[in-house]
């Protein structure tokens, strides 16, 4: 990954509708050179998907959770039965298998409380191996997005 790709990268990230004319004008590159690059980056998976950001509040979905839950077993097994789970359920936005406190940490979408609590009651009571969660309620969306930052090799 060199230079050009590092700032096609940090365009992308921010607006995915980027057309190949745009890039040009904001890397230095004609735009074949910026659709060729690109075509090239979503191919080798350095670009996994590109996505849009709703506005929660506007789609009926303004209650932001983030939860940490604990599972009483860690084994292979109960892990992989409880990503499951979670990717296949709509109201999870984002979950993490993290070390510390917790052993997910989720980004949960909801309608309000009452929806909140269907979801906890079918995902960690209904649960077997779900020791705990806890819950934080988002006050305010301070910075939302994937973006990173894009350095290019120096070798």
């Amino acid at each position: 990954m060199d230079r050009f790709d590092a700032l096609i990268l940090e365009a992308i990230q921010t607006d995915a509708r980027l057309t190949a004319e745009a890039l040009s004008q904001r890397v230095g590159l004609s735009p074949d050179a910026c659709r060729k690059r690109l075509a090239r980056l979503r191919a080798s998976d350095v670009v996994e998907t590109e996505i849009t950001v709703l506005a929660p509040d506007k789609v009926g979905r303004g209650l932001l959770l983030i939860v940490e839950v604990t599972l009483q077993n860690e084994r292979m097994e109960d892990l992989d039965r409880f990503k499951a789970q979670m990717r296949a359920a709509p109201e999870v936005m984002q979950c993490y298998y993290v070390t510390g406190n917790a052993d997910f940490v989720l980004m949960i979408s909801a309608r309000d409380m009452a929806d909140y609590d269907d979801f906890t009651r079918r995902q960690f009571f209904a649960e077997e191996n779900v020791l705990r969660f806890r819950t934080s309620a988002v006050m305010d969306r301070v910075k939302t997005g994937f973006s990173m930052p894009v350095v290019p090799d120096t070798g």
